[in-house]
């Protein structure tokens, strides 16, 4: 091979002072945690380093304790080591859910090294915090974000909610989540309405408003499957069972855990439709993956949900609102007509998702941009 000629990790580049050059795509991912770990953010950011690498990026991932958003003393200690090791002038993309809590070392390592954030949603916004919890992260991923040549967020409305932490809007780029092909759902096949919600058995995804909404629909037949995990602390799981007990409908909710790719893709499969109560989303990847299956939807109005699930595909009600969610699910039993016509409306809009491959090509045009 001619020495002299770019390998497939280089592009060729324009200096004015230098005229031609070969700029080297190599790219240093840091995240807290187990990259496996099973949320829609670790799935976007495997699906991105995967697109990058097929796009012949070097992609070294570098991953962090997973105490943040609220890191203990040796965690920091660990990602400040973490970041000093990293070759001057390095290409660094930071996960928001460590990103914005830890404002010091992005401060002292943003003059040596080209840090991009990756916000999946503002640290701030996650529900069942302390108000002082919330005030800490917020002026914490003001700082770091100031720090950052570029702000990557996967959604428009994630976009817009970073003016009340003074982004620059030309630094901030929105990369949506790719949809991969999926086969076409089959239903239950039987005369009780199979619901699914496949979300973390956390507060912010408001599994206990649904809960509330469907004992208000004892009168009808539906069974429901939560697949998710809980958080490692809080015992999330044992207080919703309460919950179920107490409104009388234990036996017809199923929880299956967090499950790997064969079983919740059975889950998918198997359901009549997709329930997701969040209160607040800064995209809403399952709604897609629901989408791409032809499932219709009943959501709330958050993130990417109203756009993705448009009119014809799904039902959305504000958040928060029981009432609103239970008579959303009650014109599934009531209007004959209704379920038919939004899986119609599903079925159609699965091609209108996006693509991963579309989703990594913008992203690899970002990143060149910044080195």
């Amino acid at each position: 091979m001619n020495p002299t000629l770019p390998g497939p990790r280089s592009k060729v580049q324009w200096s004015a002072d230098r005229g031609l050059v070969f700029v080297e795509r190599t790219l240093e991912f840091v995240l807290p945690g187990d990259l496996a770990t099973r949320t829609g953010g670790y799935a976007y950011d495997r699906a991105i380093i995967a697109g990058l690498r097929s796009l012949g990026w070097r992609v070294s991932v570098h991953e962090l304790e997973d105490s943040f958003p609220f890191p203990t003393a040796d965690a920091l200690a660990d990602a400040r080591s973490v970041f000093a090791a990293l070759p001057d002038q390095a290409l660094v993309v930071v996960d928001g859910l460590a990103f914005g809590a830890m404002p010091g070392i992005a401060e002292s390592m943003a003059s040596r090294l080209r840090l991009v954030g990756l916000v999946h949603h503002p640290l701030a916004l996650e529900s069942g915090l302390e108000d002082h919890q919330r005030l800490e992260l917020q002026f914490g991923e003001r700082r770091a974000l100031s720090a950052a040549r570029a702000v990557i967020v996967t959604s428009k409305a994630t976009a817009a909610g970073l003016r009340d932490y003074d982004v620059p809007a030309a630094r901030i780029t929105v990369i949506e989540p790719g949809t991969v092909s999926a086969p076409v759902a089959a239903g239950s096949g039987s005369t009780t309405l199979s619901l699914l919600c496949v979300a973390s058995l956390s507060t912010r995804k408001g599994h206990d408003i649904l809960f509330l909404a469907l004992s208000n629909l004892a009168g009808h037949d539906w069974h429901l499957t939560c697949v998710g995990g809980e958080p490692q602390t809080g015992n999330v799981l044992h207080r919703m069972q309460a919950q179920l007990e107490s409104y009388g409908i234990a036996d017809r909710v199923t929880f299956a855990g967090t499950g790997d790719d064969e079983s919740v893709a059975s889950a998918y499969a198997v359901a009549d439709v997709f329930v997701l109560p969040t209160r607040y989303e800064g995209y809403g990847m399952v709604v897609a993956e629901a989408l791409a299956r032809g499932l219709p939807v009943v959501s709330t109005r958050t993130g990417a949900i109203p756009e993705l699930v448009g009119e014809h595909a799904g039902l959305v009600v504000p958040t928060n609102d029981v009432n609103a969610l239970a008579a959303a699910l009650e014109r599934l039993f009531v209007e004959p007509a209704l379920l038919p016509r939004l899986r119609q409306g599903a079925l159609a809009g699965r091609e209108r998702l996006p693509r991963w491959e579309d989703s990594c090509a913008r992203l690899s045009r970002l990143l060149e941009r910044v080195i």
